[in-house]
């Protein structure tokens, strides 16, 4: 008989050597799913993502959330370019949920490594993780890693499809499959042979898809790197789009919700039976937190307007939430507290920072913070879902659709094939689709009407309250500089709640066992370029009751505002030009370089940074970042008025996201990224009352209008190199160099977002 600590260690060797085995494997194939295409009459599957029809038109399946950012005409362009397709007869529509959709580059993107990192240890750590998520991750939209992910597979679908027709198209007319071609949806061949793809799909579908499909060399593209128009513009344009809001099933009733104030609570006691009286409720009834959100009283009504009018007359009695009794105050001394205790985890060391700050000419130290922020989009939150005959029909604006599907089918006790999710438009998310409250909560609603549809809205004021905010996040600084005012000690300490830990225990019921760190909100502080030889770089996790997650460029959007503040001082105290000063930590970092050069020469950047324009005082700012692997640089040109507040003038800003797809698509993603950055620096804060979001409308979590935008010029940098994030990567750097441009104008340092100073309306328009 094995002894048991025989069969165990037998056991754990098995294993290992499965585990060894599986990741000596090449990655799994993204181009076929587990289950066939659906496809209509006349249409054909060639791959995972791309459907050919009888009357020409090539659908592209669509496995990311169109947000706004042009990732649906982005990646129709990549298996358009390799298919060698007639622009015009390109279709887009939503993939359903299947591995091969996974996003595996989110994934590997937020590993804890530093770009200059180039180990073999690394290399290694990246591979498995992609493996990994291409087998165990999840069908989302986030992180700016759209292009950058499907960058291959799509190109690769689009080779493929374009192999299989001229397969087909060689066999049909028994000729060489090496003496065909296409050319805009067209095959042909020299003896005169010629026949559009609808012609050619069913019998292309039958061919072998190419185990190595060959992809164009990027000098020969014909529609990447082209500005073409986004392919959903015109449907938004003449109101045909279809968001989430906008889904209208046969049958449909509405409900509202009210919440409890402070965030987490639930319903303790309710009488609802003034409202259900009214003409039009259907009913009224008590919902639970769903996915770390909050509890409250529902109303199902014949319209949106009596269910809303219904909470009016609504009496409850809450249980009150975590957040109960919590100030801003009461965060920031939390916050600082933990610094105070502990320098925390080290994400990046080197040197002996302690001696160099010893032997250092002059030292400088700084402390700054940022608040709680919302994501705000303009379209509240909303799902509209049906439950019937043990089945659920879920219509939902969603960045996750894979975990929302989990969860509901969680919910209604049925398997996730028994759940239907249609991925609809979202108006704006910012992150905040990826969460999945309100989804839950609008089908454990929707539970309740007997089978008939229910859409789900809340209003502007519940979706400011009872959000998952961007975190609250203070920052500590010491450095030194030597006699001859260059860098030489670097210490940083941050401290904020974790996102990761929050939103895995809520999503994946992965319990948070309090580790002291997260990447994601500590991103942007310990990898950046600068070339620093003694450098210490930490963190700081604290557990506080506020709901976090993620929002636009995520920790970047923070530590961004930190370093190069920072670095704007130093520059300061060593009496250099901030954009020199830079230059002189980044000679090793050629691609940084380039990009703070570009912007410096767009606008005309001189030592000296301040001057007067008939009678009325100008100053610059500047700011370098990298984030979601592209670098950007901008200036900020301002104004001081008579009235005191501060007219942002321009902003140049210079980006290099790799080999640029689509130049319109990123223009305008960099210009919307700068506006938003801006409401951010100037506008925008979450204030807690005895643990309630006081803030609930724009009027006071407002965004910048047009008439107090500014101009603003992008220039995209040349690159043959691998596409990478261009979404979020234009937020960061806004922020600091509005900062950097108000010190030198005003010689007061802002050391908190938003900025003192007010923003003047002046009538600006926002321009390319």
């Amino acid at each position: 008989m094995l002894k048991r600590r025989t069969f165990l260690l037998g056991g754990v060797g098995v294993a290992g050597a499965l585990v060894i085995g599986w990741s000596a494997l090449p990655p799994r194939q993204r181009l076929v799913a587990s289950e066939p295409m659906p496809v209509r009459p006349g249409e054909a599957a060639l791959n995972g993502y791309v459907k050919i029809a009888a009357d020409n038109t090539v659908t592209v399946m669509m496995c990311r959330t169109e947000m706004g950012q042009g990732v649906h005409t982005g990646l129709a362009m990549l298996v358009a370019e390799e298919l060698d397709a007639n622009w015009a007869d390109i279709r887009v529509a939503n993939a359903p949920l299947d591995d091969i959709y996974n996003n595996i580059e989110n994934v590997a993107g937020d590993l804890p490594f530093r770009p200059d990192d180039d180990s073999v240890f690394k290399e290694a750590i990246v591979w498995l993780t992609r493996k990994l998520a291409r087998d165990f991750g999840t069908q989302m939209t986030g992180g700016s890693s759209t292009i950058n992910d499907l960058w291959q597979p799509m190109r690769e679908a689009g080779a493929c499809a374009r192999a299989m027709l001229i397969a087909a198209a060689a066999e049909r007319w028994g000729v060489k499959a090496a003496d065909c071609r296409i050319e805009k949806g067209v095959v042909l061949h020299d003896a005169g042979h010629k026949a559009a793809f609808g012609q050619l799909a069913i019998e292309a579908a039958r061919q072998p898809l190419p185990r190595k499909p060959v992809l164009k060399d990027p000098g020969t593209f014909q529609l990447i790197g082209k500005p073409l128009t986004r392919i959903e513009a015109a449907s938004k344009l003449d109101g045909s789009a279809i968001f989430g809001i906008d889904v209208v099933p046969e049958g449909l009733l509405y409900a509202s919700i009210a919440m409890c104030p402070t965030l987490g609570g639930a319903v303790a006691h309710f009488d609802g039976s003034a409202a259900a009286s009214l003409p039009g409720v259907h009913k009224v009834f008590a919902v639970g937190a769903y996915n770390g959100g909050t509890g409250g009283v529902a109303v199902i009504a014949e319209n949106m307007f009596i269910a809303m009018k219904a909470l009016d007359v609504l009496k409850i009695d809450w249980h009150d939430g975590p957040t109960k009794g919590l100030t801003n105050a009461d965060i920031e001394k939390r916050l600082k507290q933990a610094l105070d205790e502990s320098d925390g985890h080290a994400w990046y060391s080197h040197g002996d920072v302690d001696n160099a700050l010893r032997r250092a000419a002059h030292t400088l130290k700084a402390e700054y913070r940022v608040p709680y922020l919302a994501h705000a989009p303009l379209e509240p939150v909303n799902c509209t879902a049906q439950v019937n005959d043990g089945k659920a029909t879920v219509w939902a604006a969603t960045q996750v659709p894979a975990v929302a599907r989990m969860h509901v089918a969680r919910l209604l006790g049925i398997s996730t094939e028994s759940v239907d999710l249609q991925q609809q438009m979202p108006g704006g998310a910012f992150g905040r689709r990826l969460e999945v409250d309100y989804i839950v909560q609008a089908v454990a609603i929707a539970r309740e009407a007997q089978g008939r549809p229910v859409q789900t809205l809340w209003t502007r004021q519940q979706d400011m309250r009872h959000d998952f905010y961007r975190p609250a996040c203070v920052s500590r600084f010491q450095a030194g500089l030597d006699a001859q005012g260059q860098l030489i000690a670097w210490r940083n300490t941050s401290v904020s709640q974790s996102i990761v830990a929050k939103w895995l225990a809520r999503n994946y019921r992965i319990p948070d066992l309090g580790i002291n760190f997260d990447k994601t909100v500590s991103e942007g502080s310990f990898d950046q370029p600068y070339e620093m030889p003694n450098v210490w770089i930490g963190q700081r996790v604290i557990d506080l009751p506020m709901p976090v997650g993620f929002w636009r460029s995520v920790g970047h959007s923070h530590q961004a505002f930190f370093i190069e503040s920072f670095i704007d001082e130093l520059a300061a105290l060593a009496r250099k030009d901030p954009v020199a000063f830079r230059a002189s930590l980044l000679t090793k970092h050629p691609r940084h370089l380039a990009v703070l050069q570009k912007v410096a020469d767009m606008s005309g950047w001189k030592v000296s940074a301040v001057w007067s324009d008939k009678g009325v005082k100008h100053a610059r700012g500047v700011a370098l970042h990298e984030a979601f692997g592209s670098v950007v640089a901008q200036v900020v040109d301002i104004s001081l008025q008579k009235d005191g507040t501060v007219k942002v003038e321009h902003v140049y800003c210079a980006i290099d996201c790799g080999l640029p797809v689509n130049p319109n698509l990123i223009r305008q993603q960099v210009e919307g990224a700068i506006v938003f950055g801006l409401s951010a620096a100037f506008k925008e804060e979450i204030t807690l009352d005895d643990g309630a979001v006081v803030e609930s409308l724009y009027s006071a979590f407002d965004v910048v209008r047009m008439d107090e935008c500014p101009d603003i010029s992008v220039e995209i940098m040349p690159s043959k190199a691998h596409p990478q994030g261009v979404g979020e990567s234009a937020v960061p750097p806004v922020a600091p160099a509005v900062a950097n441009a108000l010190y030198a104008l005003t010689g007061t340092r802002d050391y908190a977002l938003p900025l003192k100073t007010k923003l003047y309306a002046g009538g600006a328009t926002c321009s390319s």
